[in-house]
């Protein structure tokens, strides 16, 4: 190793090699082996998440993105793969897991949604009639929070929320009715899942005491319905 202080100011180079050279003078270090190579710092998405202050240029080796892991850089915003595209991460939609099919990720690349490969039910009322249900939202990662309140305002049985609520499918039993926005994510990877049939399913979104939101798998519209009107129910979970 080889260090170089120039000036009044202190200017360092290092050099890193096994022949004794100087570094080349443009460079703060050069590192020059013709049988070792250079091997970052090797980390995991989540604890790439979690490095604070990350600054624009900061290289890691994420050990379980994508298939086989993947160098990566922070440009100032997000994290890249090495060309500056997106960088990969441990789950990717149409991945088989967790009991289904992811058809959600978000911008961590650790946390998403899991729909089940089937329908639950092909004709079932949202349920509470001309009964309010407060709180319940459209956003992605409501669902499950509506489902709870949905069962725990509504004492009808067989309903689309409570359904999803009592499944226990591929060994997990946290599964729940998609949101609006949920449901939407799902209608748009409805190739990747499968299985949807050509009719309206129920989100877990309320509009009024007498309708809630489904969504039509043949167009995609999204539609206040009636809450007594039966359509399909698919449930998702969370990752």
């Amino acid at each position: 190793m080889v260090f170089l202080l120039l000036g009044s100011t202190m200017f360092a180079q290092v050099g890193i090699n096994d022949d004794n050279s100087e570094p080349d003078p443009a460079a703060g270090l050069d590192v020059k082996f013709t049988n070792k190579g250079f091997l970052p710092p090797r980390v995991t998405c989540i604890e790439r998440n979690d490095i604070p202050g990350a600054p624009a240029g900061l290289m890691v080796w994420c050990t379980d993105c994508g298939t086989k892991g993947e160098l990566q850089v922070f440009n100032g915003t997000n994290w890249t793969n090495m060309i500056g595209g997106a960088a990969s991460a441990p789950f990717s939609i149409g991945m088989t897991y967790g009991g289904g099919v992811i058809f959600y990720v978000d911008i961590t690349g650790v946390h998403g949604l899991i729909s089940a490969t089937t329908d639950q039910s092909a004709g079932v009322e949202w349920g509470c009639f001309l009964t309010s249900i407060p709180g319940t939202s459209a956003a992605i990662g409501a669902g499950q929070d509506n489902t709870l309140i949905i069962i725990n305002g509504c004492s009808d049985a067989g309903i689309a929320a409570r359904i999803c609520d009592d499944l226990v499918l591929n060994e997990y039993s946290d599964w729940f009715l998609p949101s609006q926005d949920e449901l939407n994510q799902m209608y748009l990877q409805r190739n990747v899942i499968g299985g949807f049939t050509n009719g309206s399913y129920w989100s877990s979104s309320e509009f009024s005491y007498v309708r809630a939101i489904a969504q039509n798998f043949v167009d995609g519209s999204q539609n206040t319905n009636q809450k007594t009107n039966t359509f399909n129910v698919r449930a998702i979970r969370a990752f």
